[in-house]
């Protein structure tokens, strides 16, 4: 069994149908400047019933390629965003 990928992440858009963007921030060190920046990432989530809202904080897991851009489904809600 192979070991899949959990990316955490906040949903910014939840628009397509059964999809959820999330964007994943990771804190490299600046190799020239030795101060720790933030980096940015957005991958696309499979939500199968339609539950995530924008805020939503989530666990994603790895799984096998769904669309062109989609390789990862919802493990679990973390934490309810601000719902407006």
């Amino acid at each position: 069994m192979t070991h899949k990928r959990e990316i955490q992440g906040i949903v910014v858009t939840n628009g397509a149908d059964k999809t959820a963007t999330i964007v994943v921030e990771r804190r490299v060190m600046h190799p020239r400047y030795h101060k720790t920046v933030k980096r940015f990432k957005k991958y696309m989530v499979h939500d199968e019933n339609n539950q995530l809202n924008v805020g939503d904080e989530i666990i994603a897991i790895e799984c096998r390629p769904l669309s062109k851009s989609k390789s990862f489904r919802l493990k679990a809600l973390v934490k309810a965003g601000v719902s407006a």
